[in-house]
């Protein structure tokens, strides 16, 4: 399926878009949304929890087509608390979900592991750990107060930040897991291919497709509506 053609629209059922692509169930988790929403449509549903369908429909399509290329006209100044709110929710959710999950997995591996491939392997994870953590916390702790000061129409007076920044600076935090992901299946010896081998880096593909799409999410339609917002306060 390519560029916008997808197969998502208001008037389908919540459950049938789970029945397509059953990933799109963490998103509904991220929104708050509640299990048990029997026939109810998409667009019956975001008017249920006053989320914009729109953008709804557009954060489901990204993570379910590849090739989808968000259009933000669709979208206007209000749907940035939105966007915000996702993302933080998506912080939590890596947080408390899916880094546990890697990291339990590789608590199990590195037991049967020699100690030179365990210091290794420790030591990437413990990288990448660092650098995800600081990652978050930039956005929480600079880009997201900024968004919310100008969503106040206030933009700050003792700061010259600019989202362009952020995007300037947006790290690859995919790069260092995909590090990970491939001492684990490449490098290390066959001797090693366990079932909790394959278990891990199963997680670890499905932690690294998600966090692509958090980036997607991030710089095709966070950092161009903020930039149409920092214009019309020029």
């Amino acid at each position: 399926m390519s560029n916008n053609e997808t197969i998502y629209n208001k008037r389908m059922k919540v459950a049938d878009l789970l029945a397509s692509d059953s990933s799109l169930l963490s998103i509904l988790q991220r929104l708050d949304i509640k299990l048990g929403f029997g026939e109810a449509t998409i667009n019956e549903l975001c008017s249920r929890y006053g989320i914009s369908v729109e953008l709804f429909l557009m954060i489901c399509n990204i993570y379910s087509f590849h090739e989808y290329n968000p259009h933000i006209d669709m979208l206007d100044k209000n749907d940035i608390k939105s966007i915000t709110t996702y993302l933080r929710a998506s912080h939590r959710y890596y947080t408390t979900v899916c880094f546990p999950a890697i990291h339990e997995g590789i608590h199990t591996l590195v037991k049967e592991l020699d100690e030179v491939s365990r210091k290794l392997i420790d030591k990437f994870y413990d990288d990448y750990d660092n650098e995800i953590i600081n990652h978050f916390k930039y956005e929480e702790e600079v880009v997201f107060p900024y968004i919310e000061k100008l969503m106040e129409n206030n933009r700050p007076n003792d700061t010259q930040y600019r989202i362009g920044q952020f995007e300037e600076n947006h790290s690859n935090i995919n790069e260092k897991l995909n590090d990970l992901k491939n001492i684990i299946a490449k490098y290390l010896d066959e001797g090693y291919s366990s079932p909790q081998r394959f278990e891990l880096l199963n997680t670890i593909y499905s932690v690294e497709n998600d966090l692509r799409k958090h980036s997607l999410i991030e710089n095709k339609l966070l950092i161009p509506l903020v930039e149409n917002l920092e214009n019309s306060h020029e």
